[in-house]
């Protein structure tokens, strides 16, 4: 099987098939855009439920230990101002005298200078001011009065929304240590420099769950989580020799943190992180309780204890992950004197999971495909009807969208009812029973990956 392609212009690639089929638009295009805001059209929709999809099915679906939450994007102001954000959340800005560009200083090397895109604003030797500190997060007012008394933030992450909500979350579920919350939801960060497309943005989406841990335990759940992080990915088909899990040093970690690493994943411009795992002991807890005066606590019945809990947080960006999966997915390979472009992704990851087809436009074909259409839909699989071009020419199309298998309805299927079922990666065809497909398909996106 090729390897997907390494063209260092693979970013550039992949945002061209982006826009072309569907996945991701520039936001406001037809005014002229907005710096680093997308719009995810009705593949990228798609793309993106799936991915959420999975993380939720692995994280609390399938885990009696877990539970799920939806906090507000408006938190009480306080809320940042205990957990640091208001008074540390920054990064180092610098501004150019010459170009006006505005950099992060502790990023010059990997920057590029306006006025010559091929160099750092270190090697164009730019005229930059001394660094100050400059706050990530969006400031709005809640209320009439725009003055100091209605300013409040749009989170910057979701962890927090977690935190206030643990005693409520603790009580109504009924839960003990070990326990976790998570969430998906969006998050706002007032990027000095976003880029490479959806890997850094001003607005994206978060997928974060904190787990709840006597704190004896806390370096076992933290070497779990790490390992079934990593596990994730592969099992969601990301290639092992573009994954690492890196260790923070010492000097990396948060005061409060006793250790974290990245899951990291090679993009076409370098390593970057994926998701991270933290150890956030019992510092969010033991803030908000010191601020709020309400105990956020967990009372042991067995050793009539008080105790505050130690957190493992596995945190990581949907978008973030959706543009790897489709990095990791992308390639392309010559087939019968033409190029084929594939997204190899997973089934539960894929956009479209089964491609319809009527060999042509006649003779019951399309009765017969949209009776089979109607009935994947209603198992839970993304379906795609083509009736238009040669049977080849949509095979590549939907080739080119990820679409695991293909199945089509000729002549024969109306005689003895059986169809041709086409595996996106081998292209190989099989001749199966109509009224089998929906359960054959079921098997087999199941089975994805086992033994391959």
């Amino acid at each position: 099987m090729p390897a997907p392609t390494a063209s260092a212009d693979l970013m550039a690639t992949l945002v061209s098939l982006c826009k072309r089929r569907g996945f991701v638009f520039q936001a406001s295009e037809i005014y002229g855009g907005m710096g680093n805001t997308y719009d995810y059209g009705p593949l990228g929709v798609e793309l993106k439920r799936r991915v959420k999809d999975a993380w939720w099915r692995a994280m609390v679906t399938t885990r009696a230990d877990v539970v799920g939450l939806d906090s507000a994007i408006l938190q009480h102001p306080k809320t940042w101002e205990t957990s640091g954000h208001v008074a540390g959340f920054t990064d180092p800005l610098v501004d150019c005298k010459t170009c006006k560009a505005r950099f992060r200083a502790d990023k010059l090397e990997e920057m590029q200078c306006p006025q010559k895109p091929s160099r750092t604003p270190l090697e164009n030797k730019c005229d930059l001011t001394a660094p100050r500190a400059f706050n990530l997060m969006f400031k709005t007012h809640v209320g009439a009065a725009e003055d100091s008394a209605s300013i409040a933030y749009l989170r910057p992450e979701t962890a927090q929304g977690i935190f206030l909500n643990f005693k409520n979350v603790l009580e109504s579920a009924r839960l003990k240590p070990p326990f976790g919350i998570a969430q998906i939801g969006k998050s706002f960060r007032n990027e000095i420099t976003p880029g490479n497309f959806v890997f850094r943005m001003r607005e994206f989406e978060q997928a974060e769950m904190e787990f709840f841990v006597p704190p004896a335990e806390n370096e076992q759940w933290y070497a779990y989580w790490r390992e079934r992080r990593l596990a994730w990915y592969l099992e969601h088909g990301i290639r092992r020799e573009k994954l690492r899990v890196r260790e923070h040093e010492k000097d990396e970690l948060a005061h409060y943190s006793t250790a974290t690493c990245d899951v990291e994943y090679e993009y076409p411009f370098g390593w970057g992180e994926l998701e991270g795992i933290a150890c956030r002991t019992d510092f969010d807890l033991k803030r908000h309780s010191e601020a709020s005066g309400v105990r956020l606590e967990y009372f042991d019945p067995e050793t009539k204890e008080h105790y505050t809990p130690f957190v493992i947080e596995p945190a990581g960006g949907i978008d973030r992950m959706a543009l790897t999966f489709l990095i990791d997915a992308y390639a392309e390979e010559v087939v019968e004197g033409e190029t084929r472009v594939v997204l190899r992704l997973h089934p539960r990851i894929a956009p479209i999971t089964v491609g319809v087809l009527p060999l042509v436009k006649k003779d019951g074909m399309p009765e017969k495909a949209h009776e089979l259409e109607a009935e994947l839909r209603e198992l839970g699989f993304t379906t795609f009807y083509d009736e238009k071009a040669a049977i080849g020419r949509r095979y590549r199309r939907l080739d080119e969208v990820g679409t695991p298998w293909c199945v089509t309805i000729d002549g024969d299927t109306l005689k003895d009812g059986t169809v041709t079922v086409r595996e996106r990666d081998s292209m190989q065809q099989q001749r199966v029973p109509m009224r089998e497909v929906a359960n054959r398909l079921l098997a087999a996106q199941r089975d994805w990956g086992k033994g391959g």
